[in-house]
């Protein structure tokens, strides 16, 4: 389906000459082959024609990749057990497969030193590129995102807002905007945010937060956690623990993980959610309709940034010199029960 050769062979068509013959991107050419449901049907059919009319298979990608690179990609994940990656991993692998290529998936566990450890096994493996979702330590190196790396680097879900790279990412200031901002409009006043520590996408969203706050004349509370259900659990318990008057009427999760463990610890805790303590976060993850109340989130487009992630590497392929390109998607408030703080207390 979709694929990108970093070089061209004299006699052979390449995914540039399909584009150019159809009138359209190559990344139109990418989504045309990975069958994305964005594609108009009459730009669908003229890919489709250039693709006959110039006998082009994408398997020749991946014999092209071989000239200079294996067929290999690596995604490198902060931690698999996090729906939110599962996704990425999957929309990543689907663009690889089409594309001909193998897909390496390795996880960090938020690790400088994995992390390290897997981009030295990504350069042994001589694999063409790969898929990083970065922790903060490796965003704050000299020279980030270059390096002794043989091959690009694309990162998906973080990224520094000033850092020159190719990257898919969440709008992710916006976002936790727009849940701050929810919560304070049904009157929560003492909303405290369990924010993931180890990314700037944490950071990103606590800047989002705080400006809501700030926004509504509310103070800030941020208790910054390792972003796994354990310890959103300790940390919510820690908060809920306080006496009535300090204690907070809103929590807020910058991770689906977190989210689960302040949803267990409010569970254990026997508060009544809404009406004493409200809660919302990211991640539409499945679990989150099963409570009742169910879970006000923040939706993010997962399967786009992966697919958007795996499509920019194979552009980054197709054209070395290219300038770096960075896709930013918004999320989708889904407002549910657990957030009617309004409502409820009355």
């Amino acid at each position: 389906m979709s694929s990108a050769p970093p070089l061209a062979v004299p006699g052979q068509p390449s995914i540039k000459d399909v584009a150019s013959r159809a009138g359209v991107s190559t990344t139109t050419v990418s989504r045309v082959l990975t069958d994305a449901e964005a594609v108009r049907p009459a730009l669908r059919a003229r890919v489709q024609q250039a693709i006959a009319e110039l006998g082009w298979r994408p398997s020749l990608a991946a014999r092209r990749l071989r000239q200079r690179r294996t067929s290999l990609i690596g995604l490198v994940v902060a931690d698999i057990r996090n729906p939110f990656f599962t996704e990425i991993g999957r929309a990543v692998e689907d663009v690889a497969y089409a594309a001909g290529l193998r897909l390496i998936l390795c996880n960090s566990d938020e690790d400088p030193a994995k992390e390290q450890s897997y981009l030295e096994l990504m350069a042994d493996e001589r694999a063409s590129g790969v898929i990083l979702a970065p922790t903060l330590e490796f965003t704050q190196r000299p020279g980030f995102p270059g390096g002794p790396w043989p091959f690009p680097l694309v990162m998906v879900d973080r990224a520094p807002a000033a850092t020159a790279c190719d990257a898919a990412l969440l709008d992710n200031a916006a976002a936790a905007h727009t849940l701050a901002a929810h919560l304070a409009a049904e009157g929560c006043r003492r909303i405290a945010l369990l924010a993931g520590a180890h990314s700037s996408t944490g950071r990103e969203r606590q800047a989002g937060y705080e400006a809501a706050l700030r926004k509504a004349g509310l103070a800030p509370r941020v208790l910054p956690l390792r972003p796994d259900a354990q310890a959103g659990q300790a940390g919510a318990a820690q908060l809920l623990a306080e006496p009535a008057d300090r204690r907070p009427d809103a929590l807020l999760a910058t991770s689906g993980l977190l989210l689960l463990g302040a949803w267990r610890a409010l569970r254990a805790s026997g508060l009544r959610v809404p009406a004493e303590v409200a809660l919302a976060g990211f991640d539409d993850n499945d679990w989150t309709t099963m409570p009742e109340p169910a879970i006000t989130v923040l939706a993010q487009p997962t399967q786009e940034l992966g697919r958007s992630a795996a499509e920019l590497l194979l552009q980054r392929l197709a054209e070395p010199g290219r300038a770096p390109r960075r896709v930013v998607l918004q999320g989708r408030l889904l407002v549910r029960g657990s957030s009617r703080h309004g409502r409820g207390a009355a």
